[in-house]
């Protein structure tokens, strides 16, 4: 199982300055040239996570709050705050800041979150030369409405999985930070998480 300290954001902060770890593995599709970057820090107010993919043929159909944004290229972040606890929060976004949010153990009770405000995430979206970037927040008071006993400081460990994928682009493909050891695609396996631990 991989590890990722999280660094804590400072006044100045830039994103130069937190180290980005590769989605380097590969499964269930033939090889492509996709490669994607992840980088990730806190604050006292939440999480910040900023994804950088190099992909040529980006496919961004999916727009409305209830699309289904790994259909198209799409980034994601899988994390269960609290060890010991299999249920987990999912976030799922294309380029055109579709997200789905998802909350719940892996087989049973999941359900799909709707936010009225998509702007607590603040999500965006730049393309690049060769890709695309995504940058969003995930505000601590959200986490906490799903498990009051997260409390983030120094030394915390929880678990998680960056992902990209792509089911209906030219190049399906599906990368991940931390291995995933299923037989077909599913990255709804809290046993493959990674290790994250905050600074």
């Amino acid at each position: 199982m991989k590890t990722l300290v999280i660094k804590r954001k400072n006044a100045e902060f830039d994103w130069k300055d937190i180290p980005a770890v590769e989605l380097e593995y590969m499964k269930w599709t033939e090889w492509t040239d996709i490669r994607v970057w992840v980088q990730i820090c806190y604050d006292d107010e939440g999480m910040y996570l900023r994804f950088e993919a190099k992909e040529a043929e980006i496919r961004a159909e999916y727009t409305d709050p209830l699309g289904t944004p790994c259909l198209d290229s799409c980034f994601e972040f899988f994390f269960s705050p609290c060890l010991g606890d299999d249920r987990y929060i999912n976030i799922e976004f294309n380029p055109n800041t579709c997200v789905h949010l998802g909350y719940g153990a892996p087989e049973t009770d999941r359900v799909r979150l709707i936010l009225h405000n998509i702007n607590r995430l603040d999500p965006q979206v730049t393309y690049t030369e060769t890709g695309w970037v995504l940058t969003y927040k995930v505000p601590f008071e959200f986490i906490n409405m799903f498990f009051p006993e997260f409390t983030p400081k120094s030394g915390l460990e929880f678990r998680g999985n960056f992902y990209k994928c792509g089911d209906k682009t030219s190049h399906r493909h599906y990368l991940a930070w931390n291995p995933v050891t299923s037989s077909g695609p599913n990255f709804h396996r809290p046993v493959d998480f990674g290790a994250l631990v905050f600074e």
